[in-house]
């Protein structure tokens, strides 16, 4: 045997290799989208979240009766709501006779005017 044949292998050269920084600017935007997607979920099936499904709900379909059923205008109907639901947002669509109301990144529930049965909420 050769003395040659009992060296150490040679490490690949450096650019070979990723470096520290590289791996992560690589791993830190996933690390993150993780974190705010678990922080999202966390949030929206807490009862913060059950919540603001009940909040959502409960306007839309006090704006769909005041507007649809009272024949009131949105003006009008804003006053009609509970102190504390400032947060959420309502939008009409007149031609689909529907109240959509909002919190941002927590919750959406629409309410449809029948004129037999008046206003229902859709299923969440």
């Amino acid at each position: 045997m050769l003395a040659s044949d009992t060296s150490a292998p040679t490490p690949p050269p450096a650019s070979a290799r990723p470096s520290a920084r590289r791996r992560w600017l690589i791993w830190a935007p996933v690390l993150a989208l993780c974190l705010l997607a678990g922080a999202w979920l966390g949030l929206r099936y807490s009862s913060t979240g059950q919540q603001a499904q009940l909040a959502a709900g409960y306007i839309a379909h006090v704006t769909c009766s005041c507007r649809f059923v009272g024949g009131r205008e949105m003006a009008s109907c804003d006053t009609d709501r509970e102190p504390g639901t400032e947060v959420v947002q309502v939008s009409e669509d007149s031609a689909n006779r529907t109240i959509t109301a909002k919190v941002p990144l927590l919750s959406r529930r629409t309410a449809r005017f029948d004129p037999e049965y008046g206003c229902t909420l859709d299923a969440p």
